[in-house]
């Protein structure tokens, strides 16, 4: 792992201006469209969360059980 790390270092240093800016570009989109993906992976889980504990509230189970298993907050299963 690392001469592969000293090897991407020495092909990047070798790039012209204009390959670099196109590179860092890539990697910035890249990276960019990570974290949206992962946002969108963390809201996903936290509906399908207050979901669970909209049901869980509805059936009439204690608030700690359903802290427990859904994971929020008892201020957000009272907003729910």
């Amino acid at each position: 792992p690392v001469f592969e790390k000293l090897f991407s270092i020495a092909e990047y240093s070798n790039l012209t201006k204009e390959e670099k800016t196109m590179y860092d570009n890539s990697l910035k989109h890249k990276w960019d469209n990570k974290n949206v993906l992962d946002y969108a992976v963390k809201e996903a889980k936290l509906e399908e969360a207050k979901e669970i504990a909209r049901e869980m509230k509805k059936d009439g189970l204690p608030m700690a059980q359903i802290v427990k298993f859904t994971k929020l907050s008892v201020e957000e299963i009272e907003k729910l």
